[in-house]
């Protein structure tokens, strides 16, 4: 099984070709072609390598899906017998990709 370890966002995803991710807002529309050239290890076939922090001339190629709103978190702050309280909601704004191809 083919699978890469790629950095977007700050955080980092396990892939593989045909899986569909969410990531933090990245520009462009649907149906766009993008390459992710943060890749920290890669599998492919019986190879195995990890990168320094990245693999050189490693990409992974996606394709936009779309853009998303992420599920609402809520943020109560409370202060007992003070009279105190704060309620904010947040949705985080995505976007969802599908992994095409891995390349070394």
């Amino acid at each position: 099984m083919d699978y890469a370890i790629i950095s977007t966002g700050g955080k980092q995803y396990k892939v593989g070709p045909g899986t569909v991710l969410e990531v933090e807002l990245l520009d462009g529309t649907a149906g766009e072609k993008m390459t992710i050239g943060s890749v920290l290890a890669v599998r492919k076939g019986d190879t195995f390598k990890v990168g320094t922090p990245e693999i050189k001339g490693a990409t992974v190629s996606a394709e936009l899906v779309g853009q998303i709103k992420g599920e609402k978190v809520i943020n109560f702050k409370y202060k007992r017998r003070k009279g105190y309280h704060r309620k904010v909601g947040h949705r985080q704004k995505l976007t969802r990709l599908k992994i095409v191809e891995i390349s070394l």
